[in-house]
């Protein structure tokens, strides 16, 4: 999953009858801002109210970050459901991290694209698709762009906030810009570096977070900048004046998983949890409320999110769609080079 979550913030939402000393409890992993309102009353407080868990809500660290815990910790970081990428779920399953989900712990797994939730193993389960779009500030660009190469313009110079490595939308850029330079998503990405570090040139720098790229392009220092689409529409329903659009030359998507780490202490509230995201009502709610796509077919949204969003697997086949293992494995080389290549270049 591509956003940063709030430091150090934890907040507890209890249930009805959290007077009961020994209620049971989960802790969930997940992202700050306005994704933690959002999954707050759509998705925890529903249920609460439904199973009488309690739900710790833990919004520390990024995916990467995340991940990156449950491997120090073999399998026992804290939290009992976190909400990474497909990425980390085919990693954490391959290493014994993660615990593998079936449709007998998981039954709403049954009703879930099985093209979509295959990219995500055995591991993950996809609560949400977005991709990587190309958001502009309408009220500086008028005429609505339809390719990455509008934040190569002239005009656009300074007017750019591009993510760091940290990131997984910045290699997303690469590839996206490797494919449109001749290259490829995997073994030759040398246009797409070639084609970042002249975009690092049009760059006024780097940002890990999504939050905080966001504040960029509301009050108005960056014009147009990628960005993931759930939190693109965000902005554009605030009343921003922005839009956002897939590029014609291609952009990849982004497939959010619920994992559960192998040394879970809530294992069995924790599978609730998960199958509780992916009933048909939740995931409406959710896409509808935090403007995303979702691999569950069978939802009913309006016709107007439907339009803008990932909703079926003929809608992912209009993506570029790199195998995701293979780029896990090559993002190691890939920041280096990008240190090197882009980010010297913006000096």
């Amino acid at each position: 999953m591509p956003i940063t979550k709030h430091l150090f913030a934890s907040v507890v939402f209890a249930a009805g009858a959290a007077s009961v000393a020994h209620a049971e409890q989960l802790v969930v992993n997940s992202y700050g801002g306005p994704y933690e309102q959002i999954i707050m009353a759509r998705i925890i407080e529903p249920f609460q109210k439904k199973t009488g868990i309690s739900v710790i809500y833990d919004s520390v660290g990024s995916a990467s970050q995340d991940y990156a815990k449950i491997k120090a910790t073999r399998g026992r970081p804290g939290f009992d459901v976190v909400v990474m990428t497909a990425s980390q779920s085919l990693d954490g399953c391959r290493e014994g991290l993660l615990e593998k989900f079936t449709v007998k712990t998981v039954p709403n797994l049954a009703k879930l694209s099985p093209a979509i939730n295959k990219i995500a193993g055995e591991c993950g389960a996809v609560h949400e698709l977005q991709y990587m779009s190309l958001i502009w500030r309408t009220d500086k660009i008028k005429s609505a762009p339809t390719s990455w190469s509008l934040l190569f313009q002239p005009e656009l110079k300074g007017k750019v906030i591009l993510p760091t490595f940290q990131n997984i939308m910045a290699a997303n850029l690469v590839q996206a810009l490797s494919a449109m330079n001749g290259g490829d998503l995997l073994e030759n990405v040398a246009p797409g570096f070639t084609a970042m570090g002249k975009l690092a040139k049009q760059t006024l720098g780097f940002e890990q977070s999504s939050a905080v790229m966001e504040t960029y392009i509301k009050d108005g220092q960056v014009w147009a900048m990628p960005f993931w689409n759930g939190r693109a529409q965000l902005l554009m329903d605030s009343g921003l004046p922005v839009d956002y659009t897939r590029p014609r030359e291609g952009t990849i998507p982004l497939i959010a998983t619920l994992n559960v780490p192998t040394g879970a202490e809530n294992k069995a509230a924790a599978m609730k949890f998960v199958d509780f995201f992916l009933e048909k009502s939740s995931q409406e709610a959710w896409v509808t409320g935090y403007k995303v796509g979702s691999a569950r077919p069978d939802i009913e949204v309006p016709d107007s999110v439907r339009a803008r969003q990932i909703t079926t697997e003929d809608d992912l086949k209009k993506l570029l769609l790199p195998d995701l293992s293979i780029t896990a494995a090559k993002l190691p080389e890939w920041g280096d080079r990008w240190e090197r290549d882009v980010v010297h270049a913006a000096n």
